[in-house]
């Protein structure tokens, strides 16, 4: 069931882009592009991100609330342009900040990553953090936007590919307005009407 609902958040995107994307298009990586502020105007408010031992510590009080990961790697263009053109979008801040724990995540980080009793290590073989390959159920892809129902012992839901604020918020509102469980996917997207530009 969860990994159904895993698929059908994949073929309701418009847009899914691999870590591919970024090798094969040499304008993501022109520093100036990256640099560029791709969200028009500043946005004043920033997410709240946080590591992610404080957010298991948040999460474990019970506030009902998910977790997201923003799943990134440093190199990863669409990573920066996500960073530039969707955190930074007022909306998203707004309500990423009233309904998640969010959490920012290097994928290829070396730390060694403590989540719900279990300890996770960087695999060379795998060029990324053992959490990170669970969080992807092994399919590394970035960026990739993770959520983490709240509950017992939730299946994260990762979603590969850059997304526009137009995109995540139908994503965010279907975790965040706690329709994850209640209602399929699939009947959720027929009915939202979206407003984000």
């Amino acid at each position: 069931m969860q990994k159904v609902i895993a698929f059908a958040l994949l073929l309701a995107l418009p847009a899914v882009w691999s870590f591919t994307s970024d090798l094969q298009n040499p304008d993501l990586q022109n520093p100036d592009l990256q640099n560029r502020d791709l969200g028009g105007k500043e946005a004043k408010e920033q997410i709240n991100w946080m590591s992610l031992a404080d957010a298991e510590k948040e999460y474990v009080k019970g506030t009902g609330k998910a977790v997201l990961i923003d799943l990134y790697t440093d190199w990863c263009g669409w990573c920066k342009v996500m960073d530039k053109k969707t955190y930074s979008h007022p909306e998203v801040i707004k309500y990423i900040n009233e309904h998640f724990i969010p959490v920012k995540l290097d994928a290829e980080t070396k730390d060694k990553l403590k989540w719900m009793g279990r300890e996770y290590n960087y695999q060379a073989q795998y060029k990324a953090n053992m959490y990170a390959v669970y969080l992807t159920d092994g399919n590394l892809s970035f960026p990739t936007t993770v959520f983490i129902p709240a509950g017992q012992n939730p299946y994260p839901q990762a979603v590969p590919g850059f997304l526009e604020p137009k995109d995540i918020e139908s994503l965010l509102k279907y975790f965040g307005d706690g329709h994850y469980g209640k209602t399929p996917f699939n009947d959720y997207i027929r009915k939202f009407t979206g407003s984000w530009k």
